[in-house]
């Protein structure tokens, strides 16, 4: 209880007086307007927005699209359908769930059946008549199901076991009975002396011990000759766990990925969850910090089914496995480390390299006749890629495709897999420098490129002829993505959408669920997901052809958000002073805007780096696409940009930031700031700044590293220090600690805080597992410590990194709100009571 009233008592001696005094009274303007745009409306709950269709889906008949919608007010979520020709939405009832088409990509080689899961249970849909055919009752968890290279039987995934079901018998079998324990029929050595004497003294034990191996060795040999029977089982030792298992389409083969059982996962974080049922403190155990979890090495063993036998896999014959791409960087943090303390020996312990880089097996593919199979790899410590087919021959793999990355490997674009010729890969590779399509037949040396630019591909999708992929890309411009048909013989390519905006991924689905696109059944048309930056994503269908009419299917905004005049950004181009591409923008200007005055302005940051915002879709942080309408309407220009590190423009721009976060995009925020003066007439003295996450990092970073830029600044969840966050975002950028400590300082803001001079709001939900709270906890202490009185804190007893409840967003940006017409815009006139 102690603990408790202490860290209540520490709350409120963080927040400041005037933070916590009603947002409604005081100076500044009003939060209201007679155009409707409010920070209670703004920041209440989305559904008075319309609740988007979603993971939509194809029927069967090629005719039905199929969407979830969640009620308003509820956590509730319908399915409709909708008669693409007719136009006819339907809400299925519940009583209706278990006739209607269901989703589900999985077709016999003949494409005449598909198989999908529903509820835990398998079916088969006859794609002609409509008829289903459930094969399995139970509330055991089902998932991949697949169908075998003969057509008639149908495999899927129980955990790591593989079950097979025979279309015309109906029996359901398993496929290997794998067991992780030694044989019981192998006897083990004895370990000492006193276990090596007993059976030569006591006959009783040498006899028992005949016993079990005879009884053993009879139920082997009736198993193996009874095909009633399941089959031999497979022990595999008690040293490794599966992570993964995939068996081939002709049943020869099992592929199973394993890990060290005994790996060190490292210590979770602790995270406190304040507002419980029972009243008590409750302690949460949540991601481990970077450096202390790095992926599990992972191995791959092959299992012939035919003839019982294992095989591991060699990975040391991955081209350039064995060689260090961090050998410099482990020499500078050795003297890192020496210069900070640490003992020589155990700073050169501590970052010895393996023999071999560990690696993991970010995924498998079987050609259709199940006699090719590709096995994409990833270093552990990030720099490269390898795509290996395997000769099952000889029981080595062959390397298809290596992508080195001094860098790190983008953990986006890995997607691969086969031709139905069963002899032609296909990946997605970012070796030109922008993600684009190759095809390479295994039988010949080299890959053919489907495409060139500067431009980004992805989302690919095959057509049953091998004639055509559909893809998504941004070629028209960088935040324009249209689907395109790409020709796999000729490489044309050619633009199938003609909608503007975002069509295919959304950048919202982030939140709103699963949102893309989809080839019909019968492949004569696609669903589309189609968004602008002013209109949340709505289902189109179009022909699947160049130039294909669109259609829009759904129609789920609402009038009371359509009815309102909102600020359409504009997509600006910012010249940069450091690199030769433009930097991408979304600019939200007055519609009173006149040269004849100067303007205050504030700096939106976009969250998690890698993403894009200044694109012509509806973006993931729509609320502060409202909140920018608002702040135009209350005299300030708003400037939303993709610094580098961005999503959507190259290779480049992705990897600049590497082994320095917050450095070249300080850059890039400062050269907004300045065109926003030079070309747009704002006052430099009235700049502020505010960003949510990986905004939040660039806000402190802003604030501490060009201390005189912006008057004030909202870090909203913000990273302060990067060894507070998870392996697997922080070791890409930064490597890991203990290899690269001085790219962890240069990159964290809590080593810059004692530069800060303008106003700092810090705002922080107590629940957050993505950005720890306790991450803000050390950087307000750290401010305490520096005796700096320019900031303020809120906290969020409740909240996540993501914010939930109406009144904590509408809190938080009435702080926001009171901060910028306190420190931005002192000047503006007082509040309409």
């Amino acid at each position: 209880m102690n603990h408790r009233i202490a860290y209540l008592w520490l709350g409120m001696l963080l927040v400041s007086p005037a933070l916590l005094a009603d947002p409604a009274a005081g100076s500044g303007p009003s939060a209201s307007n007679a155009s409707g745009v409010t920070l209670e409306r703004i920041m209440s709950n989305p559904d008075w927005i319309g609740n988007p269709p979603e993971q939509a889906y194809w029927g069967y008949d090629s005719r039905h699209i199929y969407y979830w919608q969640k009620r308003t007010d509820s956590t509730l979520r319908d399915l409709y359908a909708v008669n693409v020709t007719t136009d006819v939405v339907h809400k299925v009832a519940d009583n209706e769930l278990g006739r209607v088409s269901a989703p589900g990509d999985a077709y016999n080689t003949e494409h005449t059946l598909r198989v999908f899961v529903r509820d835990n249970n398998v079916f088969v849909r006859a794609l002609s008549s409509g008829v289903l055919r459930q094969l399995t009752r139970d509330t055991t968890p089902k998932t991949d199901p697949s169908f075998m290279a003969d057509g008639v039987h149908v495999q899927w995934h129980q955990g790591h076991d593989i079950y097979l079901y025979d279309l015309r018998s109906g029996l359901l079998s398993l496929v290997a009975d794998v067991r992780l324990e030694d044989d019981p029929a192998r006897t083990k050595p004895p370990q000492n002396y006193l276990q090596a004497e007993q059976p030569r003294l006591f006959d009783f034990l040498s006899k028992q011990q005949a016993d079990n191996n005879a009884t053993l060795q009879q139920q082997a040999a009736q198993t193996s000759s009874d095909t009633t029977r399941v089959p031999v089982p497979w022990y595999l030792g008690d040293k490794f766990s599966i992570a993964h298992s995939s068996l081939s389409p002709d049943g020869h083969w099992l592929v199973l990925v394993t890990e060290p059982k005994d790996y060190d996962k490292g210590a979770p974080g602790i995270m406190p969850e304040w507002i419980t049922a029972s009243g008590y403190v409750e302690m949460l155990k949540r991601h481990t910090y970077v450096g202390l979890n790095p992926p599990a090495p992972q191995s791959v063993l092959l299992l012939d089914l035919n003839t019982h036998v294992s095989y591991p896999l060699d990975l040391s014959q991955l081209p350039g496995i064995k060689d260090d791409p961090l050998a410099e960087l482990r020499k500078s943090a050795v003297e890192w480390d020496v210069q900070h303390g640490m003992e020589r020996k155990t700073a050169e312990e501590s970052v010895l390299a393996p023999a071999i880089r560990p690696v993991s097996v970010w995924g498998l593919a079987w050609s259709d006749n199940g006699k090719q199979l590709a096995l994409e790899f990833r270093a552990n410590d990030n720099k490269d890629r390898w795509i290996a087919t395997l000769d099952f021959g000889k029981q080595t793999l062959v390397t298809q495709n290596q992508l080195t990355d001094p860098a790190w490997i983008n953990w986006d674009f890995h997607e691969f897999g086969w031709l139905h010729d069963n002899h032609t890969l296909w990946y997605l590779s970012e070796a030109s420098g922008y993600s684009q399509l190759y095809v390479k037949d295994v039988r010949a040396q080299a890959a053919r490129q489907l495409a060139r630019g500067s431009f980004e591909i992805s989302d690919p999708l095959l057509t049953h002829d091998d004639r055509y992929f559909y893809a998504v890309a941004n070629q028209q411009a960088p935040g324009i993505y249209e689907i395109y048909r790409i020709d796999i013989h000729k490489g044309v390519m050619q633009a199938v959408t003609h909608l503007g905006g975002v069509n295919g991924p959304q950048p919202s689905a982030l939140e709103e669920g699963g949102m893309s696109y989809a080839l019909s059944p019968d492949e004569t048309k696609l669903l589309v997901y189609h968004s602008t930056t002013l209109r949340p994503p709505e289902v189109y269908v179009v022909e699947a052809r160049p130039a294909g009419k669109a259609k829009r299917i759904t129609h789920t905004v609402t009038s009371a958000f359509t009815t309102i005049h909102w600020v359409k950004p504009q997509i600006v181009q910012v010249p940069s002073t450091h690199v030769r591409q433009s930097l991408y923008a979304r600019l939200y200007v007055p519609q009173d805007y006149t040269e004849r005055k100067s303007w205050p302005a504030v700096v939106f940051i976009h969250g998690a780096g890698y993403l894009q915002d200044a694109h012509q879709g509806w973006s993931f942080y729509f609320r502060e696409m409202m909140f920018s309408t608002f702040l135009t309407q209350h005299g300030y220009l708003v400037l939303d940009m993709d610094y580098r590190g961005s999503k959507g423009y190259g290779r480049g721009w992705r990897t600049a930031i590497y082994r320095n976060m917050g450095h070249p995009e300080v850059q890039d925020i400062e050269d907004g700031t300045r065109w926003l003066e030079n070309d747009w007439h704002v006052d430099a003295r009235r700049l502020g700044v505010w960003g949510g996450s990986y905004g939040g990092f660039m806000t402190y970073m802003m604030m501490f590293r060009r201390p005189q830029l912006f008057a004030a600044g909202a870090a909203l969840r913000p990273v302060g220090d990067w060894a507070d966050y998870n392996d697997f975002y922080t070791g890409n950028i930064l490597n890991r600690p203990s290899v690269d400590p001085k790219a962890y300082y240069d990159s964290s803001p809590i080593n810059y805080a004692g530069q800060l001079q303008n106003h700092l709001l810090i705002l922080q939900g107590m629940q957050d597992d993505n950005v720890f709270f306790l991450d803000t906890v050390h950087m307000v202490q750290k401010l305490i410590e520096l005796r700096n009185p320019n900031f303020d804190v809120m906290f969020y007893p409740t909240e996540h990194h993501d914010f939930k409840a109406p009144s904590s967003w509408l809190d938080e940006y009435r702080r926001i709100w009171r901060l910028f017409n306190t420190y931005v815009n002192p000047l503006a006139p007082a509040p309409v009571k």
